[in-house]
């Protein structure tokens, strides 16, 4: 039993729709959105990256305190910050369009994945495959080369978040998951699990700051009355409400909203268990600092393949589900909830950059299946999340138990109340 208030609000929408022809105007008269920050770091070139103090090639990332350390000297230092060197925590408010950092800019569909470097140690020159590592060892001298400039095929961010747990730290994180989840785990993981076989990879991410207003037309209830009717064996219970057309409006800013920078980890197949990277989000993006080559010494990484024009949908999704969050404290009223049936997003302004994030990774394939099963741990909070293989005959086993135990006690039950 429903009621409802006469004229009901209605959606509204500023003036009347655009024909064909005024959206294709207004589209020759929007200019591409170009990359507006500068993030290449002018201080280091292609080539040998030289500890600062003796000069020496042999330098990579200390996982203890995150910082780059000279292997020769034990020197240590890091990249300033990219939240105070290029001002990305200031003027979200303020944003208008779309601001693309260099390293986020369009990849060039051509664009090769092997870089020939000469050496300067000794003329000899190297090959960096920057399709799966930024980094090379010259083999004749032995100094380690570093692309450091950008490069039009995605490989080189903005910006990198150094690891900071420790390969063993990681080890125990993994091990500690797994353990938990022994009981129902197929034999032959549990056989063949060697987790010191994690690897430490860098993956690709865009770091967004936007500002933007939502709104939302729906339907809500109040319950006015409740009763319960007996029908045959059964009591049914009904309940009778006001329902009202609603609309809610609401402007917010996000800072540092982290979607994915590769379409294949992106996406949620049945073949892999990517969303498990998903589930040890958040990073502390903050401190992620200046790119430089050499925090990637010893770790592998993946490149950026997607443009930020292909991820404006999954943004403008992402900022209709913190709308509605934003919304929810204003429909305490409406106690038998709330269905809304029409919502819109207007991105006022968004800025783009693009960062590896750092993730322990350790990975099985099920044989039987052929599924490849992930267990993840972010390499900044030690937050954990995987997936396991699991025998199907132990779990029918443990649905059966558990079912013969349910119907034990109803029978007990009806047995001391006959």
């Amino acid at each position: 039993m429903t009621q409802e208030p006469a004229e009901p609000q209605q959606p509204t929408f500023d003036g009347p729709p655009l024909s064909l022809e005024e959206e294709l105007a207004a589209a020759k008269a929007d200019p591409e959105a170009k990359p507006s920050i500068e993030t290449v770091n002018e201080s280091l070139k292609d080539g040998l990256n030289r500890c600062p103090k003796c000069g020496s090639t042999d330098v990579q990332l200390r996982g203890s305190t995150g910082m780059l350390i000279c292997l020769f000297c034990r020197n240590e230092w890091q990249e300033a910050r990219v939240e105070e060197e290029f001002g990305l925590g200031e003027g979200i408010d303020q944003l208008e369009g779309t601001v693309i950092a260099s390293g986020a800019g369009d990849i060039a569909a051509d664009a090769a994945d092997m870089l020939t470097f000469k050496c300067e140690a000794c003329g000899a020159e190297v090959v960096v495959d920057t399709a799966h590592a930024l980094n090379a060892r010259c083999h004749w001298c032995r100094h380690t080369l570093n692309v450091n400039q950008q490069i039009p095929n995605g490989a080189v961010p903005d910006a990198v978040l150094p690891f900071r747990l420790t390969k063993d730290e990681a080890v125990e994180k993994i091990r500690a998951f797994a353990s938990k989840r022994r009981l129902f785990a197929h034999k032959r993981f549990k056989k063949e699990f060697v987790p010191e076989n994690v690897l430490g990879v860098y993956l690709p991410y865009l770091v967004i700051d936007a500002r933007a207003a939502s709104q939302y037309w729906g339907k809500g209830e109040v319950e006015t009355r409740r009763w319960t009717e007996k029908q045959g064996d059964n009591r049914v219970t009904y309940y009778a409400a006001d329902v009202y057309r609603l609309s809610r409006q609401v402007s917010f800013t996000v800072d540092d909203l982290t979607v994915e920078g590769s379409s294949e980890r992106a996406s949620f197949g049945t073949a892999n268990t990517n969303n498990i990277v998903n589930s040890v989000l958040p990073f502390d993006t903050k401190n992620a600092v200046r790119w430089n080559a050499s925090y990637l010494v010893g770790f592998t990484s993946e490149k950026r393949d997607v443009n930020v024009e292909a991820m404006k949908p999954v943004l403008e999704d992402q900022l209709l589900s913190i709308g509605r969050s934003e919304v929810r404290g204003s429909l305490g009223r409406f106690d038998r909830g709330v269905r809304w049936e029409q919502e819109q997003v207007d991105v006022g302004g968004s800025r783009w950059v693009s960062m590896y994030l750092p993730v322990w990774l350790y990975s099985y394939r099920q044989e039987s299946n052929g599924l490849l099963h992930y267990i993840a741990v972010n390499a900044r909070t030690g937050e954990t999340m995987g997936s396991i293989p699991v025998s199907q005959p132990k779990l029918l086993l443990a649905a059966f138990t558990v079912g013969t135990f349910l119907e034990g006690i109803a029978g007990a039950i009806l047995v001391a109340s006959a």
